[in-house]
């Protein structure tokens, strides 16, 4: 089941559960816009090249659209849809005053050049200048895609608007990026883990933790999770897995990393078929890459007993069934990866009001936020009788149901 697919099917269940009329439902599933724009570029080379774009505003009733845009050449319309939906219960779940949108371009970001990245991106919001906006929507850095991506964004949209640094957000410090922004992502998976492991009478400090991919969210999940007395037993990315179970040495990884070698090259861990990362025996599998990684062929086999979904849709409908039934405790995507926009929400005030805080301060609030969150999905699991992924889903629909009823949408 495809993305879309996946994320329309928890809609329906979270809306029977919530008794909303059909009317209704079919006004909160109905994108806003859907955007699709044609980029084309000079290569370094001399030669032209042709790239498809999306931008797809899901959702406006409490607040300007958020959501990020990724590089990569999966980037397609469902799949932009899928997570732009995802974004407007997301954005609900956390209680942060936005709607849900996402983009993308399908290319291969490896593939191309700095001086190509930045025509690239350039072309792209030359294209969808004026659909965004500080009020309206505000994009973000997503896979491929980083803070100077958004810095080219910026400019550009600022040559159209005037000076704009609340349009996007995760920029760099220099240009009004928020500090804690970088670690946003894996600090909220952390204090989501947290919240949920004390909910059953455990803590991070001697729990075994398995970690599948290791970028951004990945690496910091990893470093703070360790720095908490988490034991890192295995890794996985692209480059391939490794294992100890003893605990892998996360600042020696990541300097290993930093330095440009593959993971399967650190010395203080024994090498492991990828495949066999997910289904590893360990305490808490956070997977952190690519969507539909836990799936019907592998989910029998998942020996974790609880699963923090830092991806987005790591877990397919199959898969969530068997390991509901197995008795794994999963906490769902629109909750557990959260903290990226809600210090995106911080970012965006901080540009707003021209004041800026410390990172303290935005740690603080991170920590405020996930806890209330997960507090509110545990309220919404005991009155619907229901699982935590259906807890989070009827908590951010009912929030978006209630914005759409008073401001008179639903016709």
């Amino acid at each position: 089941m495809n993305a879309l697919a996946a994320t329309s099917r928890n809609f329906r269940q979270a809306s029977r559960l919530l008794g909303l009329d059909s009317k209704l439902e079919k006004s909160l599933l109905i994108p806003f816009r859907e955007i699709k724009v044609e980029c084309t570029i000079p290569k370094d080379d001399g030669t032209l090249a042709s790239y498809v774009g999306f931008r797809v505003q899901h959702d406006n009733a409490r607040g300007p659209m958020k959501g990020g845009i990724r590089y990569h050449p999966e980037v397609d319309n469902d799949e932009v849809n899928a997570l732009a939906q995802l974004m407007t219960w997301k954005t609900a779940v956390a209680n942060i005053p936005y709607g849900g949108a996402k983009g993308g371009i399908g290319c291969s970001p490896g593939e191309l050049s700095n001086s190509e990245l930045e025509r690239l991106t350039r072309v792209f919001t030359q294209k969808i200048h004026d659909l965004i906006g500080t009020h309206t929507d505000v994009p973000a850095p997503d896979m491929g895609t980083n803070a100077q991506t958004m810095a080219w964004i910026l400019d550009e949209y600022s040559k159209f608007h005037g000076h704009s640094p609340a349009i996007v957000t995760g920029k760099p410090i220099d240009l009004g990026g928020s500090l804690g922004r970088d670690a946003a992502t894996g600090r909220g998976v952390v204090f989501a883990t947290e919240a949920l492991l004390a909910e059953h009478g455990k803590s991070i400090s001697g729990s075994t933790f398995i970690i599948q991919g290791f970028g951004n969210v990945g690496a910091w999940a990893a470093q703070i999770l360790h720095e908490r007395g988490g034991k890192i037993i295995a890794v996985g990315d692209v480059t391939g897995a490794i294992k100890n179970k003893n605990g892998i040495d996360i600042p020696a990884l990541i300097k290993h990393k930093n330095e440009g070698s593959a993971l399967k090259d650190f010395k203080g861990a024994d090498t492991m078929e990828t495949k066999e990362l997910l289904v590893h025996e360990c305490d808490v599998l956070l997977p952190c890459a690519l969507g539909g990684v836990l799936n019907g062929a592998n989910a029998s086999d998942v020996k974790a007993k609880y699963i923090i979904e830092a991806a987005n849709h790591p877990t397919d409908p199959e898969a969530d069934e068997i390991l509901s039934k197995k008795g794994v405790i999963i906490l769902p995507d629109i909750y557990a990866n959260a903290g990226g926009v809600v210090v995106s929400y911080f970012e965006w005030v901080q540009n707003i009001q021209g004041f800026m805080w410390d990172e303290d301060k935005v740690n603080m609030e991170l920590k405020k936020y996930m806890n209330s969150a997960f507090n509110n999905i545990k309220e919404m699991c005991r009155s619907q009788n229901c699982n935590l992924r259906m807890g989070a889903f009827t908590l951010g629909l009912s929030r978006v149901a209630r914005a759409t009823l008073l401001r008179g949408w639903e016709a």
